[in-house]
């Protein structure tokens, strides 16, 4: 697609849906789409609500820039749709979403291609109320969440486990906890772009991620070369493990008193965050790329059969 077919190309940028992520994405989709049209394409937004697939047939775009976040629009469910319909779409496809929405199956993936991963079990929500499941300092969290959303830290020490809150899944992730400086790196294509130091006042969840003020970000981020190398390494490898396509972030955590053995992959994100406070666009800006330029890239790498 060359500059002169962007304004015949309608574009939807899909966003909202039933997650508990829904205010993010909506975030998400307003920049995205903003910048779309500063690009040059004819754009609308749609929330994705039961009609979908109706409104979907309806308006027949060209394209559908996926600007949802977590369960039904990065797990590979929405994705699903798109090639039904055989609409060419932004990100990963429905495999590589399904798995990296899978915290404990990515693990899998990590491991089998030599990535350094911490040591975690599924249990029921009872058993992980009932008593501790592995000796603390642990993390429970659900599995197939994304954002930080509900995440519990059990501290060394501590005599009883955490009383997890209504919402928590039936089965939720008991993972060893990783202690350290929070690093994320972007892939955009086969490249990855930088590492960001994430620092804030306690665990960067959910309001650390999206609230402003919530977190400082430094990048790049003021590592040794042998951990920055191994963080693009790593991300590059962590998104080719999953089959990813199109933009991911990965996370990590780093202890730096144990060198190159203290970096861990927490998680992959194949629908990372595109809010004015997010990492991605702020990796971009860094390498040269606007806001603008990214989003209309993703737009130019849709396909189905991803």
């Amino acid at each position: 697609m060359g500059v002169s077919s962007k304004s015949h190309l309608k574009v939807v940028v899909l966003v909202g849906g039933a997650s508990a992520e829904r205010e993010v994405s909506l975030s998400t989709g307003r920049g995205c789409a903003a910048a779309l049209r500063g690009e040059g394409y004819e754009v609308l937004e749609l929330d994705a609500g039961s009609d979908l697939v109706e409104r979907l047939k309806e308006i027949k775009p060209d394209i559908v820039f996926n600007a949802l976040h977590g369960r039904w629009g990065e797990d590979g469910c929405v994705q699903g749709i798109f090639e039904w319909l055989g609409l060419p779409y932004t990100h990963s496809g429905v495999l590589a979403s399904a798995l990296a929405m899978d915290k404990q199956r990515s693990k899998v993936a990590f491991q089998a291609a030599g990535l350094p991963v911490c040591d975690s079990r599924l249990v029921s929500k009872e058993e992980a109320q009932a008593g501790h499941v592995i000796v603390p300092p642990y993390v429970v969290k659900p599995n197939n969440e994304g954002s930080s959303v509900g995440i519990y830290i059990v501290q060394d020490g501590a005599n009883t486990p955490p009383k997890l809150s209504d919402d928590m899944p039936a089965q939720v992730m008991v993972e060893t906890y990783a202690p350290g400086r929070e690093l994320t790196t972007t892939v955009v294509g086969d490249r990855a772009l930088a590492v960001t130091e994430i620092i804030t006042d306690g665990w960067y969840d959910y309001d650390a991620k999206y609230a402003a003020g919530g977190s400082t970000h430094v990048i790049p981020a003021e590592l040794p070369e042998e951990i920055t190398a191994a963080c693009l390494d790593y991300a590059l490898r962590a998104h080719e493990a999953l089959g990813c396509r199109g933009v991911s972030r990965t996370d990590f955590r780093w202890d730096e008193t144990r060198g190159l053995d203290g970096l861990i992959i927490l998680e992959v994100n194949t629908q990372p965050g595109m809010t004015p406070t997010s990492l991605v666009p702020e990796q971009a800006e860094h390498c040269g790329m606007t806001f603008g330029q990214l989003c209309a890239w993703m737009v130019e790498d849709a396909s189905c059969e991803r």
